[in-house]
Parts: C-alpha cells; sequence; structure tokens
C-alpha cells in the first residue's frame, strides 16, 4: 500500500488516504475522500483548488477533476465546472454512471445537479483573499498571481488496484470555459495497472499538454525505469525539446505498482514538492525535485 501526493498542503490529504486504508477502502474511494476535504476547504483554495479557488476573468470559479483506474477504460472528468466545491467527487460520478468521459461547463453543471449535488451560487464558492485577487485584477488589467498549484494524489491499495486524482480551479483569472492540462488524462493524470501512475504536479497547463507528461511518465515505468527516473527522464526531454531559454514551470509525480515514488521538476529545490504516505514514506528522498540548468 502506498500513497503519494503533490505539494505540502496535500499531506493532509495522504494521512487521510492512511486512514481510509486502514479501514479497509479501496485506491478509488481513497482518492475520491481524501481529495473532497482538501477540494471543500477555502483554507485550501489558495493552492488553486476548489471551493476558495481563483476565479475566471468573468469572475466565477470554474473548477476541474479527473479520475482514472488502472483498469483499462476507467476514466471520468469534468471541466470549467461551476459551483462544486467537490468536483473530483463529480468526475467519479462520470466515471461509474455516464457513457461519456468527460463533462465540461453547463453540461457537467446539469450532470452533476442530476446526481444530486447542489449547485451553489458564485459567492458561495469564493473566498475573501480570491475576492480580493480578483479585484486586483480588474483593477490592473493582469494576473499577479504566481500559484500554479494543483492538487493531485495517487493511491495503490492493498489488492494491487492503483488510482490518480488531480483537482484545480486552473489559472488565475482564465478565460472562461479554459481547460488546463489536469483533467485530460495522459496531460495531467494517467493510470495503468501494468506499470503504475503518473500525475502533473502544477505548471503552465496550457503548455504541459503538448506533451502528455502523464503518459510519458507510465510508458517509462512499463519499459523498467524507477518512477523517480521515470519523472526526471520526462523533465530532461521536455527541456531538451524547448530549449532552456524556453523552459516552463512543470512538476510530476509518479508511483510503481512496486509501491515505489517519484518525483521531478523544473521548480527548483527546496520548493516543497510533495507528500509521503503509507510504506512509501520509507523510501523518502532527501532531494525529489530535479532542476534542469
Amino acid at each position: 500500500m502506498a500513497a503519494v501526493g503533490t505539494w505540502a498542503f496535500s499531506l493532509a490529504a495522504v494521512e487521510r488516504v492512511r486512514r481510509l486504508m486502514a479501514a479497509g477502502s479501496g485506491a478509488t474511494h481513497c482518492v475520491q475522500e481524501a481529495m473532497a476535504e482538501l477540494e471543500n476547504d477555502k483554507e485550501t483554495g489558495c493552492f488553486v483548488v476548489g471551493r476558495g479557488g481563483f476565479p475566471n476573468k468573468a469572475g466565477v470559479v470554474q473548477c476541474d477533476a479527473a479520475i482514472m483506474e488502472g483498469l483499462p477504460g476507467r476514466f471520468g472528468a469534468v471541466a470549467a465546472l461551476p459551483g462544486v466545491g467537490i468536483p473530483l467527487t463529480v468526475a467519479r460520478m462520470v466515471m461509474d454512471k455516464n457513457t461519456h468521459n468527460m463533462l465540461v461547463g453547463e453540461g457537467a453543471a446539469a450532470f452533476a445537479k442530476e446526481q444530486g449535488f447542489s449547485i451553489e451560487d458564485n459567492s458561495d464558492m469564493m473566498s475573501e483573499a480570491g475576492l480580493d485577487a480578483y479585484e486586483e485584477f480588474l483593477e490592473n488589467r493582469k494576473s499577479t498571481s504566481k500559484n500554479h498549484d494543483t492538487l493531485g494524489l495517487i493511491v495503490l491499495d492493498h489488492l494491487g488496484n492503483i488510482t490518480v486524482g488531480v483537482s484545480t480551479s486552473g489559472a488565475p483569472f482564465k478565460d472562461p470555459g479554459r481547460v488546463g492540462d489536469s483533467p485530460l488524462p495522459g496531460c495531467g493524470l494517467y493510470a495503468d495497472n501494468r506499470a503504475g501512475a503518473a500525475a502533473g504536479a502544477t505548471g503552465d497547463g496550457d503548455k504541459i499538454m503538448c506533451f502528455c507528461p502523464s503518459f510519458h511518465v507510465v510508458q517509462l515505468m512499463k519499459q523498467g525505469l524507477s518512477p523517480a527516473d521515470a519523472c526526471q527522464s520526462v523533465i530532461q526531454d521536455i527541456c531538451h525539446r524547448v530549449g532552456k531559454k524556453d523552459i516552463f514551470e512543470i512538476g510530476l509525480i509518479a508511483l510503481n505498482m512496486k509501491g515505489e515514488i517519484g518525483a521531478a521538476s523544473t521548480v527548483s529545490f527546496p520548493y516543497t514538492f510533495w507528500g509521503y504516505g503509507m510504506e512509501a514514506a520509507e523510501q523518502r528522498q532527501s532531494n525529489p525535485h530535479t532542476h534542469i540548468d
């Protein structure tokens, strides 16, 4: 059993996974429940996640979320979803109860309502910090926010099932309807029970989606690379392709079916990057980041 999450704020989710697994929960349930607690907390909205996240240019909080199991064809996602503080749970419903894999905007909201979710007023989705940042954006007509965080969580359970989930409110003050890499399979997340799973931790989603990095990491693990080496190899490949001058912010985490973990990023260490849990905590590395010079 193992779990890994992005950024220091995911530690609460990893600890929640530990308790859920001790009670016998499987990987998918653990991902959904552990992430919901952070998604629905306005205090974590400053990390560009769920309720309290930054609004778009129109002042509306629109969230993207996706979940993927290692079993073939098990994926669900929502994008540009307004009024729901736990978008990953809606993505889980898409995976389990809809013939489609992804729903966006008004369609995602209609489906959520059909499944019993309340579509809340946008004012309930906003935090004071988010509102202040939006007012500053309106005054300056440009974003001064440096936040690119995203909540990602990978869980391997005692039955050998692996599930990955991601959730974000997206780039601060984005165009309405904009969708980044996070909810796209192969870009923001990917899972294959023959190898493991990977998730994009942060960065410029509009550029990240062009490289399908999560799929690439899992393919390299399938070829025998460790999670750490696979993540580092993908980051190096992207750096070599775009060049040092044009490199953008991107971070990756991975977990294989042996419970081994890895991460790499273009963000300079010691920027706190991930949280640990389960037996994977015993494999903690002193520097899980990779900075490419």
